[in-house]
């Protein structure tokens, strides 16, 4: 939920990779549903990618051009839970005051 004045960083970005919000109060609106749906499903990807890697770097056969993909999709999910945890920080900030001291 947003204050006056404060704004969701959403899950995705502009054409040109400008960053989007949202402006509500309402945390069971449409938009404010949709961004949690996303969320969750960028989590899990990235989560999921982190299992791939791992198998990835303990397989001797891997070659060069599926560790640059994996690299490539590990990057994506990164940028993707960034996003989430810096919009998942100024939530919890902007709910409790106390939090934004650390």
């Amino acid at each position: 939920m947003t204050t006056p004045n404060e704004l969701r960083l959403l899950p995705w970005s502009s054409p040109g990779d400008k960053p989007c919000y949202l402006s509500t109060d309402d945390p069971d609106g449409y938009m404010s549903r949709l961004a949690d749906g996303i969320e969750a499903v960028q989590l899990t990807t990235a989560s999921e990618l982190l299992e791939e890697a791992l198998e990835a770097l303990d397989n001797k056969g891997t070659s060069l051009d599926e560790m640059r993909c994996l690299a490539r999709e590990l990057t994506g999910a990164l940028r993707d839970t960034f996003r989430v945890a810096t919009s998942r920080g100024h939530l919890l900030a902007a709910s409790d005051p106390r939090e934004s001291a650390y």
